[in-house]
């Protein structure tokens, strides 16, 4: 055993590992470009708000349709709003969470996106 209880590393087991990680971290700014790139879209109401996110996680685009504009019912068009923005702001999450997951086989790598 080496110091600390840990097992020796050799120098061509440093080197490969080392590779190894610069691969990965070379995978994973590629695979950040591309969920960039890529919308997600949520809409509540049945349709009445859609909202439109991006992989960077920045609200891209929201339509509303006309019938649901209701002056004395602000609030209702209001939430209608909330839950859209935040159904598709979850699915960018889970999007980017997925294909982190398949590129890191599982492993929890948090603060990476």
């Amino acid at each position: 055993m080496g110091r600390g209880n840990f097992p020796p590393m050799g120098g061509g087991n440093m080197n490969n590992f080392l590779k190894q990680a610069q691969k990965l971290q070379k995978q994973m700014e590629d695979l950040k470009a591309e969920l960039e790139k890529r919308t997600v879209e949520a809409s509540s109401g049945g349709g009445a708000v859609t909202v439109v996110v991006s992989g960077k996680k920045q609200i891209l685009d929201i339509k509303i349709k006309p019938e649901v504009v209701d002056p004395d019912d602000v609030e209702m068009l209001q939430d209608l709003i909330l839950a859209a923005s935040n159904e598709a702001l979850n699915k960018a999450e889970k999007m980017i969470t997925d294909e982190m997951g398949k590129l890191t086989g599982g492993m929890n790598m948090p603060g990476m996106f």
